[in-house]
């Protein structure tokens, strides 16, 4: 089950308390203070895991408590620490306060941690405060209370490229047939109802990332269909594929269907719709002349349309490449300028 939005409470441990105690021995009639400071609390940590794809794990769980600082204890032994408890989150997650409406972290990097509440502090024991005016202090630290949060996490899958198209417009078919994703796909109008990963290997060490994301209706922005929720996974894609359907069920104009749906992403997001795209026309597999795509390029003139099958492979590689290459352009672009180089004189 994909869950990609969560509310769930953290409670850092509490310090333990300081320890009041005084030395008592055999032939040593006034011993000194000896009581041990207490153990600090743990922290709650998140940690960015590229195993995990989904927050299913906070919907059964909304309480998340570390460990306490144990108490200090005679002969001035500290008590022991408590445990940090490390939670793993999909690489990609956004973690909110929730009672402010700030951003914590962004774990946007594999394997990235960040402390999101910070364990008490244990206290220290009388042995602490002795003087030579107080030799016998009978009280000591208590430990302070460890960080709680509420927090709203909300997963936004890291891609490279994002499939986005009218329902049964054949984007897991393409997702299927260019990686070793497996999607459910059918012969009848259906669409993804979950956000699906895959990655592709193109060799040479060359490997992108596809999002396909649930198809999309006109008046997703109000609610229609699955809405746009969903959306918010290509927000951090670099690429978009938008795949047409250059037969649909329905009788529609792919032309159309194409400017649905761009409402639809100007509507979401101004940002999203500002990103690189390039337009797939599917099913090319079915085409008997070439009228249907050359309409299409006709009514989107002003556009580059890739001609493709998803279930042919025919086109893909060259859809690929298109793609591969935008993304160095864009790489070279937000490269870091080195220092300029001067010849010695």
């Amino acid at each position: 089950m994909f869950v990609d939005e969560a509310k769930i409470k953290v409670k850092a441990g509490d310090g333990g308390n300081g320890c009041v105690s005084f030395r008592r021995e055999k032939y040593i009639p006034k011993g000194g203070p000896d009581g041990g400071d207490g153990g600090n609390g743990g922290s709650i940590i998140f940690v960015a895991d590229i195993h995990k794809d989904t927050l299913l794990d906070f919907s059964g769980q909304h309480h998340w408590d570390a460990e306490r600082g144990q108490s200090g204890m005679g002969k001035k032994m500290y008590g022991r620490g408590g445990k940090d408890l490390i939670i793993r989150v999909p690489a990609g997650t956004l973690i909110f306060d929730l009672d402010h409406g700030i951003l914590l972290a962004d774990m946007d990097t594999p394997d990235k941690q960040v402390v999101i509440a910070k364990g008490g502090k244990g206290g220290q024991g009388n042995f602490h405060f002795r003087s030579s005016t107080n030799q016998a202090p009978r009280y000591a630290e208590p430990g302070t209370i460890g960080e709680e949060r509420n927090l709203r996490l909300e997963l936004k899958l890291i891609a490279d490229v994002g499939l986005v198209g009218m329902p049964n417009a054949g984007k897991s078919t393409l997702l299927r047939a260019i990686s070793a994703a497996r999607p459910k796909v059918a012969d009848y109008p259906f669409t993804t109802l979950d956000p699906q990963l895959g990655i592709v290997d193109m060799g040479q060490d060359r490997r992108l990332v596809f999002a396909d994301i649930p198809g999309l209706i006109e008046g997703a922005q109000h609610g229609a269909g699955l809405g746009h929720a969903f959306l918010r996974h290509i927000e951090r894609t670099k690429v978009i594929v938008h795949m047409l359907d250059l037969y649909p069920s329905d009788g529609s104009n792919p032309a159309d269907n194409y400017r649905t749906i761009r409402r639809e992403l100007e509507a979401f997001s101004p940002k999203l719709a500002e990103k690189r795209e390039l337009i797939a026309a599917n099913k090319l597999d079915l085409a008997t002349d070439n009228e249907a795509i050359d309409k299409l390029r006709s009514d989107l003139s002003d556009k580059t349309v890739y001609a493709i099958s998803g279930a042919s492979h025919m086109g893909c590689e060259n859809l690929l490449e298109a793609i591969w290459k935008i993304l160095q352009e864009k790489k070279q672009a937000e490269a870091p300028a080195g220092p300029a180089w001067h010849p010695v004189a």
